[in-house]
């Protein structure tokens, strides 16, 4: 039976990374994450199982999980995460079918958003002759 929320679903995401349950794992992402580890495994020449359980929401060591701000949206949510450098990171959820499923291909996309607006936050200090 599928997880029914963003919780349930990072909880079970959790247990199957402990147990190294990658099928769980999988079936727990979202298609555009598996689609962004199908590449990532092909580029590596690597198994996809191999980038699954390598590129995990948490480090190996992690023990406990705490988490906050559990917000869903229609077919979207979020939660955050603390990370083992207890910074809180948000983790990306999509509802695929009915089924809550983790969006790591959200996270790619965070990431270049918020590369592309410092870049852009660079650019702006050097064309107005390098005064912040």
């Amino acid at each position: 039976m599928p997880p029914p929320s963003p919780l349930e679903t990072l909880k079970a995401y959790a247990a199957a990374i402990k147990k190294k349950d990658t099928t769980t794992m999988k079936l727990l992402l979202s298609d555009a994450s598996i689609k962004m580890a199908e590449q990532e495994a092909k580029a590596q020449n690597v198994t996809l199982d191999d980038i699954v359980k390598r590129e995990t929401l948490f480090s190996e060591g992690q023990t406990t999980v705490e988490i906050r701000n559990q917000k869903i949206e229609g077919d979207k949510a979020t939660i955050e995460v603390k990370n083992s450098f207890n910074t809180w990171d948000i983790v990306p959820f999509v509802k695929e079918d009915g089924v809550w499923k983790i969006d790591k291909q959200g996270v790619a996309n965070q990431m270049m958003q918020q590369m592309e607006q410092q870049n852009q936050r660079l650019d702006d200090i050097i064309n107005q002759g390098g005064q912040p």
